[in-house]
């Protein structure tokens, strides 16, 4: 089964995302699946992964995207993997909008393929 790469909760979202650090650029390139099904956000960053630089460049990179305040996303899991949850606070239908906008959901995907 698919399962989507974020997730709605009661003060905001949780997105799924793999993230390669060391990387040319600082960028939010679509959207992966996994062997099992899960689906993460792909997710690329210069900083790295020592002392939670490319971490916050995670942050830093998915708030400028998403259109919020820096202190709204936080990597709540996964912080030396490259699989992580990262909590996004905000109103969740508008948060939802903006990843649509991004063609980052199943939405955004139909309409364009």
């Amino acid at each position: 089964m698919t399962e989507s790469c974020f997730r709605a909760t009661k003060d905001g979202i949780t997105v799924f995302v793999r993230l390669t650090p060391k990387s040319a650029r600082d960028a939010v390139e679509g959207v992966g699946e996994a062997a099992d099904g899960r689906r993460h956000i792909l997710a690329r960053v210069r900083a790295v992964p020592e002392d939670g630089k490319a971490n916050k460049a995670l942050e830093k990179l998915l708030a400028k995207a998403l259109g919020v305040a820096g202190g709204s996303v936080a990597v709540t899991s996964g912080a030396t993997s490259r699989l992580k949850q990262v909590r996004v606070t905000g109103d969740s239908a508008v948060l939802l909008r903006k990843l649509e906008a991004l063609g980052l959901t199943e939405a955004a995907r139909n309409q364009t393929g």
